[in-house]
C-alpha cells in the first residue's frame, strides 16, 4: 500500500504538521494531492485543537509546482476536465490562504511554479539558504492565474510583475529582500528556525489570532472609510470584554502566562 501523497500529524501543543508527500517528483501537484491537501485543509480547520499549521515539502525539495505527467494528461483532456483541474488548484491554493489558522511555511532547496504559491499563501515563511525560487508558468506558455492573489498580497505588484512575467529564477536573499520569505536558517535548521515563531503563536490567544487573521483578509483591500474605522473601532472595544480579553489583561498585570499557554 503506497503512502498518502499528503501526510498530517498534530502534536500535543495542537501544532499541525502538513507535509507534501510526493518526493520522487518534487512534491509536484496533480489531481490526487490538490484534492487531499484540500480534504486535510479542510480538516484541520475544523479541529478546535490546532493553533497553527506547519507547511512542508517530503525529501530534497519544498516543491517543484505541478507534477509535469498530470500537465501532459491535461494538454489532450477535455475542457470539462482542465476546467476541473484548474479549480482545483484554485480552491487548494484558496483555502490555503484563508484558513483562519495561522501558517507557516518551511521552505528547502527547489520552490517552482505553484510551490511559490503555498508559500506566497502562508502567513510566515522560513527557507533554508538553499532554497531558489521561480514563478515558471509563463515559460510553458500559461498564466499562473490560481497562485495570483496570494502573491501580489505577498511580494506586491511591482515584484510580482517582475517574476511572473521572467519567470527568472531568485535565491532565498532575494526572495526575503521582496517579502516572500521572512527568515533564512541554515541547511537542515528549519524545525530549529520555526521553534520561537511556534512558541510565539502559543503565547497569544487563539481565538484573537482567528479574529486578526479573518480581519485582515477582509479589510487588506478595503479603503479605510468612515464605516470601516466605526466598525474596526468597535471590534477593538469590543475585544476588551471577551473572555480572552479579559484573561489576556489579568495575566499582564499579575505578571503570568494566559491560560491558553501551556509552558
Amino acid at each position: 500500500m503506497s503512502e498518502p501523497v499528503v501526510l498530517k500529524y498534530i502534536n500535543k501543543d495542537g501544532i499541525a504538521s502538513i507535509t507534501l508527500n510526493r518526493p520522487a517528483v518534487f512534491n509536484g501537484y496533480n489531481e490526487e494531492l490538490l484534492t487531499s491537501l484540500a480534504a486535510t485543509l479542510a480538516e484541520v480547520e475544523a479541529d478546535n485543537s490546532v493553533r497553527a499549521i506547519v507547511f512542508r515539502g517530503a525529501g530534497k525539495h519544498f516543491s517543484a509546482g505541478a507534477d509535469i505527467n498530470w500537465f501532459k494528461e491535461l494538454a489532450v483532456a477535455s475542457e470539462a476536465e482542465k476546467k476541473h483541474a484548474a479549480d482545483l488548484g484554485t480552491g487548494a491554493m484558496r483555502k490555503l490562504f484563508t484558513l483562519p489558522i495561522p501558517t507557516i511555511a518551511l521552505v528547502q532547496n527547489a520552490c517552482f511554479g505553484g510551490g511559490v504559491g503555498y508559500v506566497a499563501g502562508c502567513d510566515i515563511a522560513i527557507a533554508s539558504e538553499d532554497a531558489r525560487f521561480a514563478i515558471t508558468e509563463v515559460r510553458m506558455g500559461i498564466t499562473p492565474a490560481p497562485i495570483l492573489p496570494q502573491v501580489i498580497s505577498a511580494i506586491g505588484v511591482r515584484h510580482a510583475r517582475r517574476y511572473t512575467l521572467t519567470a527568472e529564477t531568485f535565491d532565498v536573499h532575494e526572495a526575503k529582500r521582496i517579502g516572500l520569505i521572512h527568515e533564512i536558517c541554515p541547511v537542515g535548521g528549519l524545525d530549529e528556525a520555526v521553534a520561537p515563531v511556534i512558541d510565539a503563536i502559543l503565547h497569544s490567544a487563539p481565538k484573537a489570532v482567528s479574529d486578526t487573521k479573518i480581519l485582515i483578509n477582509e479589510i487588506a483591500r478595503t479603503p479605510l472609510d468612515d464605516a470601516l474605522a466605526d466598525r474596526l473601532a468597535s471590534i477593538s472595544a469590543g475585544g476588551r470584554d471577551t473572555p480572552e480579553g479579559i484573561e489576556g489583561f489579568s495575566a499582564f498585570l499579575d505578571k503570568r502566562s494566559p491560560n491558553w499557554y501551556k509552558s
